[in-house]
C-alpha cells in the first residue's frame, strides 16, 4: 500500500495498483528489482546538476548497452499497459529487466571518474527509475 500511495495516484486506481504491486512482489524478480530501484534512487539523489538524456553513442560497457536496449524494448509495452490500466501487466513487463539490471550493477561503475560517462550512466538509470516507478514505488518493496 505504501508503495502505491507514495505516488499519489488517482484514488480510483489505488486498489488495482495495490493488487498489481502485491502480485509483483511475489515474482522471483521482485526482490532484486526493488533493491536495484532503491539503489538507483540513492544514486540519483547524489547526482550533481540536472540529469540529461541518454547518449546511446556514449554507452561503452556491454552491460550498459544491454540495459539501454532493455529499457528501449520494454518501455513501449509497459507504458501502453499502464495507459490501459493494466498495472499488473506493466509491472510484469518490467520484471523482464532483471537480468540486464543485475548485470549493469555487477559490471558497471556508475560513478565513473569521467563526468560525461557518469552523467550518461545516471541518465540511463533515471530513465529506468522513471519506468520502474510508474505503478508503484517498488523500492518500498525491498526487504
Amino acid at each position: 500500500v505504501e508503495a502505491v500511495i507514495a505516488l499519489t495516484p488517482p484514488l480510483h486506481q489505488v486498489a488495482e495498483r495495490v493488487r498489481a504491486a502485491a502480485a509483483f512482489a511475489q515474482l522471483p524478480e521482485a526482490a532484486s528489482l526493488a533493491a536495484a530501484n532503491k539503489r538507483i534512487g540513492n544514486l540519483l539523489k547524489k547526482a550533481e546538476g540536472e540529469i540529461g538524456a541518454v547518449n546511446d553513442a556514449a554507452l561503452v560497457e556491454p552491460a550498459e548497452k544491454a540495459l539501454a536496449s532493455a529499457v528501449a524494448a520494454l518501455r513501449p509495452k509497459a507504458e501502453a499497459q499502464l495507459a490501459d490500466g493494466d498495472f499488473a501487466g506493466s509491472l510484469s513487463t518490467l520484471a523482464q529487466a532483471r537480468e540486464p539490471v543485475d548485470a549493469f550493477f555487477a559490471d558497471v561503475m556508475v560513478m565513473a571518474e569521467d563526468p560525461a560517462v557518469r552523467a550518461n550512466r545516471l541518465a540511463l538509470l533515471a530513465q529506468l527509475h522513471g519506468l520502474m516507478n510508474q505503478v508503484a514505488d517498488i523500492s518500498r518493496l525491498a526487504q
